[in-house]
């Protein structure tokens, strides 16, 4: 009968350790979800501030004059600036870096002057940012193309040429 007893005790506190696991992990998932669907929405709102962003940087440089209403909007945007990078929202630095297709889409390029294979940022058309190191929206760029990417592209023209005047 004691040791009926005890094997009933000991098969009680087994099945209450699995459930208190069982409990610890179901938290656990619950507040992982939780946390990625907070970051989906800051996300997708941060998204829909950008073009906001945009005007207003548009709105200051068509500014002439330093007036106050100039000035009101450069604190807005600095205000709302902050308050994305808060969030987790930085921009992505593009002018002069090389390019790199994961953060930039090319809209234009422009033969350069320079040797050497890789593609540099010299100018950025839209500004692009990142969420918690992922693309929220690349930067629009010109890209300038160095001579080895000149001497691929001749040879390229050249191919498509003898293709269409029936050169084979």
């Amino acid at each position: 009968m004691v040791d009926e007893e005890k094997r009933k005790s000991e098969d009680y506190l087994t099945r209450l350790k699995y459930l208190q696991a069982d409990f610890e992990n179901y938290r656990k998932r619950v507040d992982r979800e939780i946390r990625e669907i907070e970051e989906f929405s800051t996300s997708r709102f941060a998204k829909r501030l950008l073009p906001i962003l945009d005007e207003l940087d548009l709105a200051l440089n068509s500014a002439e004059s330093k007036s106050p209403l100039t000035e009101g909007v450069k604190m807005v945007r600095k205000n709302l600036n902050a308050a994305l990078e808060a969030e987790g929202v930085k921009r992505i630095e593009a002018l002069g870096k090389p390019f790199d297709p994961a953060l930039h889409e090319a809209v234009d390029k422009v033969l350069g002057k320079r040797s050497g294979g890789e593609d540099i940022v010299v100018e950025e058309i839209r500004k692009g940012y990142l969420f918690k190191d992922k693309i929220l929206r690349p930067s629009m760029v010109k890209v300038e193309v160095g001579m080895k990417g000149q001497a691929q592209g001749a040879e390229d023209e050249e191919e498509e040429h003898g293709r269409e005047g029936g050169l084979t």
